[in-house]
């Protein structure tokens, strides 16, 4: 073999040995990513934890993200068997951002039923920062993936409010769409809770 058949062997050697290490290989997954840590957020909002109850009709598979921790819950239970006044919203939503301290007043007040967020279409991490900044500190969920949503077929225009009856029925609050004082969101929920005959 001749020198220059030699370097000619050897080149298309290394030709090959490089295109085998390159090549992609189907079989080994990409590494999982975490996410982002947002413990500070977490602490800055202080939202109180997700309650737990019984099912709801249409949203027994729903799972969503539990704001305050993180944790992966079942927003069927999360929403059922106690009247629950359940607010979705979302952080570009500018109503959203005058009705969620009214509904923050609201759950504070005497007598009030249990008032549960909803965030959707909003990264975990703005809407944190949202409620952090509007003092809402009642229990908020994440719809990462729309479950929740398409369960309890949300309207295009947000904010929406829901009274879930102690049954799990939820009934999309018409009058008004849009609260815009305390006393609103208190007569809306006195309404709709006797219609349906809950107990608090």
């Amino acid at each position: 073999m001749t020198t220059t058949a030699r370097w000619v062997l050897v080149a298309v050697i290394l030709v090959v040995a490089g295109a085998v290490a390159l090549w992609p290989r189907g079989s080994d997954p990409a590494p999982a990513q975490p996410g982002p840590d947002l413990t500070a957020e977490r602490t800055a909002a202080a939202l109180q934890p997700c309650p737990t109850g019984s099912g709801v009709p249409g949203l027994a598979d729903a799972g969503a993200e539990c704001l305050a921790d993180g944790t992966r819950v079942s927003a069927g239970n999360v929403l059922g068997g106690r009247p629950v006044l359940v607010n979705v919203w979302a952080t570009w939503c500018m109503p959203c951002r005058d009705e969620l301290p009214l509904l923050a007043e609201y759950a504070a007040s005497p007598g009030a039923v249990e008032v549960v967020g909803v965030a959707v279409q909003s990264p975990d991490k703005d809407a944190l920062q949202l409620l952090t900044a509007l003092g809402v500190r009642f229990p908020n969920l994440l719809d990462r993936d729309g479950q929740v949503q398409r369960g309890l077929r949300v309207p295009d225009a947000l904010p929406a409010s829901y009274l879930v009856a102690a049954d799990g029925t939820a009934t999309l609050i018409t009058q008004p769409r849009l609260f815009r004082s305390v006393e609103e969101v208190r007569s809306a929920v006195e309404s709709h809770v006797s219609q349906v005959g809950g107990g608090r």
